[in-house]
């Protein structure tokens, strides 16, 4: 809808420039193409994380470590930040994006597949970031759920995949049925698993929001 185009220009305006090497990495995202949390989504974390202030958090999804980078500036002193990512081709530019910004020793990359590193985790975190393949989702939540402590909190993106997860099956196209079908029952899982509690929120691409009672 032009509406909503038009308001989330508007609300997007209102932001304020970030960090000079943050503006660097999220303009060089955008001129290869390599996607990253949408504006309205970025403030929404960094309002969460000064709100809960986590110690600890797991990003499943480094891509070129974007939002880790953000979410390292909205931490308190000493926060640690772990972030996995199995892309080959993403990793080196996230480990000198880190380094860019100096984050090096806040900030540690886990190289391989989410689940056998969430099942390889101990501990818990304050705060889990849900970024990775949108299929593999409803895997990655009974891991989730185990590593998040009591009153953590998970943040899922883009469980809207831009308004499609609405539309019946065969609406969508035949290559993103299982994508769609997945996050259908990840929303779901979401909303009666029986230790969070869910708000589903139209923000950018749709983020989830799920506090571990």
């Amino acid at each position: 809808m032009v509406r909503d185009e038009r308001l989330t220009t508007y609300i997007r305006s209102l932001e304020g420039p970030e960090d000079p090497v943050l503006e660097q990495i999220e303009q060089e995202a955008a001129d290869t193409y390599v996607p990253i949390i949408r504006k309205e989504t970025q403030s929404f974390l960094k309002t969460l994380l000064m709100i809960k202030q986590p110690s600890r958090v797991l990003e499943i999804g480094t891509a070129i470590g974007f939002s880790a980078i953000l979410m390292s500036e909205y931490m308190p002193e000493g926060g640690q930040i772990i972030t996995v990512e199995k892309y080959e081709k993403r990793i080196p530019i996230a480990r000198e994006n880190f380094r860019r910004a100096g984050k090096e020793g806040q900030i540690t990359l886990i190289e391989g597949d989410a689940l056998a590193v969430m099942q390889a985790l101990d501990g818990s975190f304050d705060l889990i970031f849900m970024d990775a393949a949108k299929g593999q989702y409803i895997r990655y939540l009974p891991e989730a759920v185990r590593l998040l402590s009591d009153g953590g909190v998970l943040v899922s993106d883009n469980v809207l995949q831009d308004g499609d997860v609405i539309e019946s099956r065969f609406a969508v196209e035949r290559r993103n049925r299982t994508i769609h079908s997945r996050m259908r029952e990840y929303l779901y899982e979401l909303k009666h698993h029986e230790r969070l509690l869910t708000s589903i929120l139209p923000l950018g691409d749709g983020v989830a929001l799920s506090v571990k009672c």
